[in-house]
């Protein structure tokens, strides 16, 4: 249990309400920023402001997936008002405090690290990230059959990177009947591409294995989809970039030339955030039961 710990929520999605809901249940104080505008309030949990007072008790404190931004902003759809973590605020922090988040940009990685503050990036972790693979893939799938005008069996797919989310994807579309190409770099992901029974490629070979192309999925953090594999792609052909922003792909020319190229960056928390929350909500008390909670504890 975590009775006696206090755990502070700063903003957030709809996914956060599934984390907040187990830490309650774990008997921990909650304490909630920047959720003024809950159509259902939680019993057990109180709605505060982001002071420093505040920040001097907590244990835990929770971000939402994507952390803060480069200026500290912090993201909430649950209030009207602005929200800023600045230094001072990890300041406050007790030494023992631990701040979690889904992905950190640099100025909150600085910050932690500046003041001694353990920072956890749920997303970096391979449990989270294959879990959270499911409701991604399933997303993606929905925006292909969406924005296109034949099944995805039969179809010519192409997956960009075989990594956790990739490998989700193509082994999904393999079971749907569609032709997948896998792009990939290592010689690993070649023998797993093929153990697979995809059709792999090298990425540098991109430009000559997109001429059929009907779906494009790229999984790649890196300008990979340039303006030369654009020009030999079909018009028809439809990008789903599910890599973090900006994504890989020459959006500007792809529009030039009329080719319908989508960013579809955190899909579990739009598909699927019950599924996404409970997710992050199974893993961050676990992580949380083995930091602050009673010995052998489990969730």
């Amino acid at each position: 249990m975590l009775t006696g710990k206090h755990v502070a929520f700063l903003g957030g999605d709809a996914r956060q309400l599934e984390v907040i809901k187990s830490c309650i249940e774990l008997d921990a104080g909650v304490s909630l920023i920047g959720f003024d505008n809950l159509q259902s309030p939680f019993s057990g949990a109180s709605n505060r402001e982001l002071t420093f007072e505040l920040l001097k008790t907590v244990d835990m404190l929770i971000l939402p997936i994507v952390g803060t931004d480069e200026e500290g902003r912090v993201e909430s759809i649950f209030t009207s008002k602005k929200l800023v973590l600045t230094e001072e605020h990890i300041e406050a922090l007790p030494s023992h405090a631990v701040v979690y988040a889904g992905i950190a940009k640099s100025y909150l990685i600085e910050m932690c690290k500046r003041h001694s503050i353990r920072l956890v990036e749920l997303l970096k972790r391979d449990d989270v990230a294959i879990y959270n693979s499911i409701p991604t893939v399933e997303g993606a799938l929905m925006m292909a059959i969406q924005n296109t005008n034949i099944t995805l069996h039969g179809s010519n797919c192409i997956v960009l990177g075989l990594g956790r989310v990739g490998m989700t994807l193509a082994r999904t579309l393999h079971a749907l009947g569609a032709r997948v190409k896998a792009g990939v770099r290592k010689p690993k992901d070649l023998a797993r591409a093929v153990e697979m029974g995809l059709h792999p490629f090298d990425m540098e070979d991109l430009e000559e294995q997109v001429e059929d192309v009907d779906v494009l999925f790229n999984t790649v953090p890196a300008m990979v989809v340039t303006a030369k594999v654009l020009a030999h792609m079909p018009y028809s052909a439809v990008i789903i970039d599910l890599a973090s922003k900006p994504g890989g792909v020459d959006f500007r020319y792809a529009e030039k030339r009329g080719i319908k190229a989508l960013l579809a960056p955190s899909l579990p928390g739009i598909v699927a955030p019950k599924t996404a929350g409970r997710i992050l909500a199974q893993t961050m008390t676990r992580l949380m039961l083995k930091e602050f909670g009673d010995e052998g504890a489990t969730p």
